[in-house]
């Protein structure tokens, strides 16, 4: 689907309008969104827009890093939304041109119905112009990042507070899912950074001086999503060493009370495998109190190693 939206110069929005009639002496600017196009519609980024071909290349193949490309004609930027419930990252693509704002996009996203809704329906908005119509469209969808970082985070302090009492097994698993999406987030946020850093700081976008300020809020709010991505990932790596750590602890203690426990037998399964060999002439054989007296010695043996051994510290 093609959706048109022109403002007039006589401040006059004009929605739905034939692409041929874009180019209208009495049109100030206007917003072409490409949303969930069929391939014949795709075509028109190359046969009637003449958008480069290796703008139109990325719009058309798979997921691109977020960039910006300078051109003749247009300047292209390749968008990341993600999706605050799955972390699912689709590409946005966005032609900004000298009075024109053309967005591309295989799904429909809520963000650009909210950008699309609040230029067209308010005077003040669409009067400000192309860019800050794609202000708008990076605006929300940089917006939508702060649900995902903030459901890991919430995440993360579930793990550290354990109210369910799951197993240590458990809760790695759980904190290796998150270090997945950190890192899954992280790719996109921290070009995304890259991208408004460029944004703001380029010459080659004619009149974005005016509107410099709507981008640099969308570069604080991206600088702040990154510290927050930094921060999750510091912390998911604490708690993992922390929990390997404890892990180790406790593997050692059971090693040393099992090998504790494998000493203090050892001399008695020593007694015992003498006194059990099948020699008829051995000593003791014919005593009659023998067997308590093997068994007392065997018992002192082991009640006089047990007491060693905790007096040298060996089971605290």
């Amino acid at each position: 689907m093609i959706r048109t939206l022109a403002v007039g110069r006589n401040s006059q929005l004009q929605a739905d309008i034939p692409l041929q009639r874009l180019n209208d002496e009495d049109i100030a600017w206007y917003w072409v969104d490409f949303n969930s196009p069929t391939e014949e519609e795709a075509s028109l980024l190359r046969d009637h827009f003449h958008f480069h071909p290796l703008a139109v290349e990325d719009c058309l193949h798979v997921l691109q890093r977020p960039k910006l490309d300078h051109y003749e004609d247009a300047h292209f930027f390749v968008l990341h939304a993600i999706d605050s419930r799955s972390l699912q990252v689709e590409e946005v693509d966005l032609f900004l041109g000298p009075n024109f704002l053309v967005t591309f996009h295989w799904k429909r996203h809520r963000e650009i119905d909210e950008a699309w809704e609040r230029i067209a329906g308010n005077p003040e908005e669409w009067s400000k112009g192309h860019l800050y119509g794609a202000y708008l469209v990076i605006d929300k969808l940089v917006d939508e990042y702060f649900p995902g970082v903030q459901q890991l985070e919430e995440q993360l302090n579930d793990i550290e507070n354990n109210e369910s009492d799951d197993s240590n097994f458990d809760l790695m698993n759980r904190l290796y899912d998150i270090r997945t999406a950190l890192l899954k987030l992280r790719r996109t946020i921290l070009p995304m950074r890259d991208l408004l850093y460029r944004i703001v700081n380029t010459n080659k976008i004619q009149g974005l001086r005016e509107h410099l300020f709507y981008f640099t809020d969308v570069y604080d709010h991206l600088m702040k999503l990154s510290d927050m991505i930094e921060q999750s990932r510091d912390i998911a790596s604490d708690m993992r060493d922390n929990f390997m750590s404890i892990n180790s602890y406790r593997m050692n203690r059971i090693m040393k009370t099992l090998t504790v426990i494998t000493t203090i037998f050892m001399p008695l399964t020593l007694l015992a495998g003498i006194y059990g060999m099948n020699f008829a002439y051995m000593p003791e054989l014919q005593w009659r109190p023998a067997y308590f007296v093997v068994l007392g010695c065997m018992l002192s043996l082991g009640l006089g190693m047990y007491a060693w051994f905790r007096r040298k510290g060996w089971f605290d």
